[in-house]
């Protein structure tokens, strides 16, 4: 089974600056790959080890999209091949205009069963860009999957956790999923895979060859909430006394 696992390049959100009118400032923030757009790669790459297949990634972005840094990163989590795609106008692009991108993308590369996203970016996080991208594709389409196995026939089975069961589908090939950040633990690379990374191929697509369509949402502002101040209150033992005055001081919030 040859999978493409897409990922994005976000700011490490450790290094974000509130400034003081409450705007954000990224100068410091060093680039990442997306959290749980890792979960999709690590999942792409044990189906694909255990088909014997391929694995390749792809992703969309303003110039961070060629940080030679995050190419070595993610080509050594067991991708053998990664396709990005790089223009001005990606920079701060909502999830319908990366997942129109990413659509014709996909339609370059050949040879592929499965599409894999991460249930959210890690900056947005709006959990829109892989319904989409599966929409625009004409393919069946599924979010919130928690296990794939490989089943006869060209098929998959797939499991989606909902609030008091579990969901349990048959899907044909080719497909979307969005796997949820429950679905594996990501596999942190050796020196070796990471000197390996290197030398693996990255396929760039610059403007002109993908057209990049106008943004369908507009951002005003993005503020960081109000701090909240929080109490914190300890009361050590196990006794009738101390359940009690646990007890008092619920219903004394409460009130």
């Amino acid at each position: 089974m040859n999978v493409i696992a897409c990922y994005k390049i976000v700011p490490d959100e450790q290094d974000i600056v509130v400034n003081g009118d409450k705007t954000l400032s990224l100068d410091k923030a060093a680039l990442k790959v997306g959290q749980y757009d890792l979960n999709a790669v690590e999942a792409g790459a044990q189906l694909a080890e255990a088909s014997g297949g391929k694995l390749m990634v792809l992703t969309a972005g303003g110039e961070e999209a060629e940080n030679s840094k995050m190419k070595k990163s993610i080509l050594s989590r067991g991708p053998q091949e990664n396709y990005v795609y790089s223009s001005p106008d990606m920079a701060g692009a909502d999830a319908s205009m990366t997942a129109k991108v990413l659509c014709e993308a996909v339609k370059k590369i050949e040879g592929w069963d499965l599409v894999l996203c991460g249930e959210g970016s890690s900056d947005l996080y709006s959990q829109q860009v892989g319904i989409q991208l599966g929409e625009r594709l004409g393919l069946p389409t599924l979010n919130g999957v928690s296990k794939i196995t490989e089943a006869e026939g060209g098929k998959l089975i797939v499991e989606r956790s909902l609030e008091d069961e579990v969901e349990i589908i048959e899907v044909s090939l080719p497909a979307v999923l969005s796997v949820t950040s429950d679905i594996n633990v990501t596999r942190v690379p050796t020196m070796k895979e990471i000197l390996a990374a290197g030398k693996k191929p990255t396929t760039v697509w610059k403007d002109g060859e993908t057209a990049v369509p106008a943004p369908s949402m507009e951002t005003l502002s993005i503020l960081a909430p109000e701090e909240t101040e929080r109490r914190c209150v300890v009361v050590e033992g196990d006794d009738g006394d101390k359940i009690a005055q646990f007890c008092q001081l619920i219903k004394a919030e409460l009130q």
